[in-house]
């Protein structure tokens, strides 16, 4: 009968140095798979962030020209003489929107005549905070001399 020891019982099972009997994964294993999920989740945190900033763009450039061809509208209705430069905001149901119309005679080389009829009148909508986002429309408006 042969003598058994211990030592070989260990090696007989494959407890002792070799992978059989050994399971989980090494230290380069387990920084490899960490690296890649590193960079895999700075690509998705990333677009994530850029697809809310053009949520915001998106937004501000459909309620920015609305808010625009209201004021202007708004503008259009007013008497000619009382076409001014003026500036405000849009109150609590756009709060952060504001306005700024700036209106300008129209100066023609040779063209006196025409300058005394037509004015040139800007609007500025912005948004945000330092007014990142701005919306800008220009109309040109004939104004008849009164008598």
């Amino acid at each position: 009968m042969q003598n058994w020891r211990i030592s070989n019982i260990v090696s007989v099972h494959g407890l002792r140095g070799s992978r059989f009997g050994v399971s989980g994964f090494t230290l380069l294993e387990v920084m490899v798979a960490m690296a890649i999920i590193a960079i895999a989740l700075t690509a998705v945190l990333g677009s994530q962030s850029q697809s809310v900033s053009l949520a915001s763009e998106a937004k501000f450039n459909t309620t920015g020209s609305l808010l625009a061809q209201s004021k202007m509208a708004e503008i259009r209705l007013k008497k000619p003489e009382a076409l001014l430069s003026d500036s405000g905001d849009f109150g609590e149901d756009f709060p952060g929107y504001t306005w700024q119309v700036t209106v300008n005679r129209i100066a023609f080389d040779n063209l006196e005549d025409v300058s005394d009829y037509l004015r040139q009148i800007d609007l500025e909508i912005s948004w945000g905070e330092d007014e990142l986002y701005k919306y800008r429309i220009r109309e040109y408006v004939f104004v008849p001399k009164s008598d």
